[in-house]
């Protein structure tokens, strides 16, 4: 509480007054506003948590971090090596079911061709996550028949957000062309072999409350020419660019350069929009780099997933009225911003579940018109491991690394 400004993006930080300790395992919360997704938020890894008070700085607040990673969890760190790895051991005082394994080492390995070899050589058990390999290497080490390949279902929206405030993607014609020009079947099939299903909206309608009848922004490049004509952007003979006032119909395209997935979406998505005659600039950068980014709008369009479970729908609109978020940069400039945050802080607030439904459906639907977001696919995690592992299950969350009920032959 005492850092609340770093944690504004989530709105029960806000909502919250005073916290109070009633005995050794009561805790008593104050809330100065009704707020329907409280308990649903105190699930999330962040930013409230258990920590030991012995690993509690000084200082009252964890802005800079801990005097050690004291919590309530199945593992305890027993060793660390700064980009290097880290050794978890199982904690024998585990208030739950204590994990199957003894101990567990992740290593840091940033290239993702490197991690395919490593795994080939036994120096890896399992490779999990999103972007951690190219799909290619993915389909490669399947199709082997040597090791267990798995694809979780569907987790959250693979994204990209359209800067309703910079350049030619100010005008909504634009955006909605951009919409139009991007083939999706062809991006699932040829990066994803069939891995991931094709995202028509910005939250799918499996998200509570996101069920609402939205129309897709079907495929079709005839449209789009059209919308870029009536916005101005003329083709001349002869040239692969449209230009208006002189000046080429040029958009930068930023994603971070460690993730091997959308690097090529990136690459498949420039060669659709030059197509209907848009020129895309790729800026594959460092992550830090691509996440300032995000939080100052220099971008035209920007690879901006959905947190998935449980962060959906209620976190992630919430998040849209803070400035450190793709979300907000994109939104910033829209004639009706004002109008959307207004709904945003009613729908956290409100306890009633029809007008609940109805400011979600008022909020998610504009946000479709205006075309503020490109969704590509519903977002999947790969598993791939050595057939010694057993127990191996999918988790809910898409940062939620399986290991509690891993075993090892």
């Amino acid at each position: 509480m005492q850092n609340r400004e770093e944690h504004d993006w989530l709105g029960l930080i806000a909502a919250i007054d005073r916290v109070e300790a009633q005995g050794d395992r009561t805790l008593q919360m104050y809330l100065k506003t009704p707020y329907y997704p409280a308990l649903q938020e105190l699930t999330l890894i962040r930013p409230v948590r258990f920590l030991s008070p012995k690993a509690f700085p000084d200082s009252g607040t964890t802005a800079e971090g801990i005097k050690a990673p004291i919590g309530t969890g199945a593992w305890v760190l027993s060793d660390y090596q700064k980009d290097a790895q880290a050794v978890f051991k199982r904690n024998e005082n585990y208030w739950g079911n204590k994990p199957a394994l003894e101990q567990v080492t992740v290593k840091i390995i940033p290239d993702g061709e490197t991690r395919v070899l490593a795994f080939e050589n036994n120096e890896i058990d399992l490779i999990y996550g999103n972007g951690e390999i190219s799909l290619d290497s993915f389909k490669q080490l399947r199709d082997s028949g040597q090791y267990s390949a798995e694809v979780s279902p569907p987790l959250n929206t693979r994204a990209i957000a359209i800067n309703t405030g910079r350049g030619p993607t100010q005008d909504v014609k634009v955006r909605q062309a951009i919409n139009r020009s991007v083939n999706k079947d062809a991006i699932i099939s040829a990066i994803f072999y069939n891995t991931e299903q094709k995202a028509d909206t910005y939250f799918s309608t499996e998200v509570p409350y996101a069920d609402i009848g939205l129309q897709p922004y079907t495929y079709d490049v005839n449209q789009a020419k059209t919308l870029l004509d009536e916005a101005g952007w003329q083709q001349p003979s002869g040239q692969a660019i449209r230009q208006k006032d002189g000046q080429p119909l040029t958009l930068d395209l930023s994603f971070s350069g460690e993730n091997n997935v959308d690097k090529a979406i990136a690459e498949a998505v420039q060669a659709d929009l030059k197509t209907v005659g848009i020129d895309v600039k790729l800026l594959g950068e460092e992550e830090q780099a691509w996440n300032d980014r995000q939080a100052n709008g220099e971008f035209n369009l920007i690879f901006n997933d959905t947190w998935g479970p449980p962060y959906e729908p209620q976190a992630m609109v919430s998040s849209m009225r803070v400035p450190s978020h793709a979300d907000y940069a994109a939104q910033k400039e829209l004639p009706m911003k004002a109008q959307i945050d207004r709904k945003i802080g009613e729908v956290l607030l409100t306890t009633e579940e029809t007008l609940r439904q109805q400011l979600y459906r008022d909020i998610l639907t504009t946000l479709h018109e205006q075309a503020v977001y490109l969704p590509i696919s519903y977002s999947t995690n790969i598993a791939v491991m050595h057939k010694d592992l057993g127990g191996f299950e999918f988790m809910p969350q898409a940062n939620q690394v399986p290991l509690g009920k891993l075993s090892k032959s």
